[in-house]
């Protein structure tokens, strides 16, 4: 599995800790910025890169921490295939990969902590997507309308 990762200055510390936590349970990862803590940033441009990293299939989960997990989640959505959700419990966290193919896990740095963080990506990236009966009646449902809606592009 192709794991990328992102989080803006609100995030940073979470995202530097997370690659520590990724590397010791054997994942691979890209990091997709920040690279450096920055302030400045904007939670757009750094999610950016991972969510088209998504919508071009070249990565498979992709995890987002900035302030609260909001401007990451409505970002990433912008973008063809991704399906991104702002999580903060552990249930949702595989429910969402199992019912509804959820491909980005986005959260709070300033909401949840490290402990909490390290739970919810276990649970994102153990998941797998039910593949039958109504889980893809209704993903590809939802798939529908996301080709009516970039239809142009």
């Amino acid at each position: 599995m192709k794991i990328g990762i992102a989080a803006d200055h609100a995030g940073f510390k979470n995202k530097e800790a997370l690659k520590l936590f990724l590397k010791e349970k054997g994942y691979e990862y890209e990091d997709f910025g920040a690279h450096t803590m920055d302030p400045k940033d904007d939670y757009s441009d750094i999610v950016k890169p991972l969510a088209l990293a998504i919508s071009e299939q070249k990565i498979d989960k992709g995890i987002a921490i900035c302030g609260s997990g909001v401007g990451v989640s409505v970002a990433a959505n912008k973008f063809k295939g991704v399906r991104a959700a702002l999580i903060s419990e552990h249930y949702s966290a595989h429910q969402g990969v199992e019912h509804d193919d959820l491909n980005l896990l986005c959260m709070g740095g300033r909401v949840i902590g490290t402990a909490l963080i390290e739970e919810l990506t276990v649970a994102f990236l153990e998941a797998k997507f039910i593949d039958h009966g109504r889980f893809q009646r209704r993903l590809d449902k939802v798939k529908a309308i996301e080709e009516l809606n970039f239809k142009n592009l």
